[in-house]
């Protein structure tokens, strides 16, 4: 049995409220991101029959949310790092609001589409500039800590939304309104509080004991080497975890049903009921996240993941198999996921760039999520074993560069740690 030590004997300097409250207000992007996608996915087969959708415009819908929010993180984050995160912080969550509003009283599949690209884009670009926030914000023994809470948001999003969804299933598009409606509401009170968020005008201490470290957000210090090798390395590993992770948020139900034989309401049951387990360990994450046992846990969680996949494969997708894959994966993930991958980006990129530079990797990892959705049914159907099997290899490549971060980036990076950008520290409020 792995024991945690309890917090004495890690000696974790607390963290001030408002620091938490800054958490907060940027790990909405992460809860919009998240509750954008799932309300999409929920809400589909209404808005199909509602607007007579055929199925390339459905499937133009479904695709549109995955793609742009790889080009809003991708532009988003450049534009943080050139005209200032707190400019670009309180934009994109405005412009996600007018796009949830534009989703919610769309009139027909065009209004729809309209409404998915705004709220799409702006969710992407508000990914990386409101964590790029959160690590300038945070002291250095807290930045962990700080940042992997947002991953409790992203999953928090998950969960209210589909139980909304279960909640209102039977009310067609009013439910799905209302689903909506409720991202529009989240969206502009997050603006008016990040609006009041005092982010200090001046410039913070910028010294890095690491030279090799590149300063000024030119893009030259985006290929340089200090940036470089750690988005090379973050992105190996997000990209591949990411393979797998993605494809069983879009299809996990899907496969129970087509694959492993289990009826629509015992495959949703399924994954409503690891929903909770999955929050509750992104909770523990976070408690962890400044000590030893992040990554000491990772090795751990890593290997159970792929043992999981390994099951799942093993079984050919049998309601069984899937079953004791679904325990061992919602235990897994939270230590050996996405969390580790916004720590990791934290700790490694250069402060001043860090926003364009895991704008980049949040964006490439989108597009080949979105690549590989396209054509998951199709292999599916041709061999699910094949398809389960191709994503253990892609958990196990995840789990060799984990352990790459954390060996080589994370013990050689020690500027990267504790440095800040100029003039995005947070005043207290």
């Amino acid at each position: 049995m792995i024991r945690i030590p309890p917090a004495t004997e890690h000696a974790e300097p607390p963290i001030p409220k408002y620091l938490w409250k800054v958490a907060a207000l940027s790990g909405m992007a992460s809860y919009l991101d998240a509750a954008l996608i799932v309300s999409i996915a929920v809400n589909l087969a209404i808005y199909r029959d509602s607007y007579h959708m055929g199925v390339w415009m459905a499937g133009a819908i479904s695709a549109i949310v995955t793609g742009c929010i790889a080009v809003g993180s991708l532009v988003g984050g450049r534009l943080a790092d050139l005209f200032g995160r707190r400019r670009v912080y309180n934009l994109d969550i405005l412009c996600y609001a007018v796009g949830a509003i534009v989703i919610t009283l769309a009139p027909n599949d065009i209004a729809l589409f309209v409404g998915v690209l705004v709220a799409g884009l702006a969710a992407g670009a508000d990914l990386p500039t409101s964590l790029a926030v959160v690590s300038d914000a945070a002291p250095a023994e807290g930045r962990a800590r700080l940042v992997s809470f947002t991953q409790v948001m992203w999953v928090l999003g998950i969960v209210v939304v589909i139980f909304l969804g279960y909640l209102l299933s039977d009310t067609g598009l009013t439910g799905a309104r209302f689903i909506t409606g409720h991202l529009v509401v989240a969206a502009l009170v997050t603006w008016l509080l990040r609006s009041r968020l005092k982010l200090a005008a001046e410039p913070a201490d910028t010294a890095v004991a690491d030279e090799a470290v590149p300063h000024g957000i030119e893009l030259k210090n985006v290929w340089n080497r200090a940036a470089l090798l750690p988005m090379i390395a973050t992105f190996a590993y997000y990209v591949t975890w990411g393979i797998g992770a993605n494809t069983f948020g879009q299809f996990g139900t899907y496969l129970l049903v087509t694959v492993s034989g289990a009826s629509q309401s015992l495959a949703t049951g399924i994954n409503l009921a690891f929903l909770p387990i999955a929050l509750v360990l992104t909770f523990v994450f976070v408690r962890i996240a400044d000590t030893p046992w992040r990554d000491r846990l990772f090795y751990v969680f890593t290997v159970v993941q792929v043992i999981a996949f390994c099951i799942a494969s093993l079984t050919a997708g049998a309601l069984v198999g899937m079953l004791v894959f679904f325990v061992l994966y919602q235990i897994s993930n939270p230590f050996a996921g996405e969390a580790s991958y916004k720590v990791w980006s934290q700790l490694t990129l250069p402060p001043d760039t860090r926003g364009t530079t895991q704008g980049l990797t949040y964006a490439l990892s989108r597009g080949v999520f979105a690549g590989v959705a396209f054509v998951t049914p199709a292999l599916m159907d041709y061999s699910a074993s094949l398809l389960l099997w191709l994503i253990t290899l892609c958990m196990a490549a995840s789990g060799v560069a984990g352990v790459y971060v954390i060996h080589v980036l994370i013990r050689r990076s020690p500027g990267t740690v504790t440095a800040q950008a100029p003039g995005l520290g947070v005043a207290r409020t």
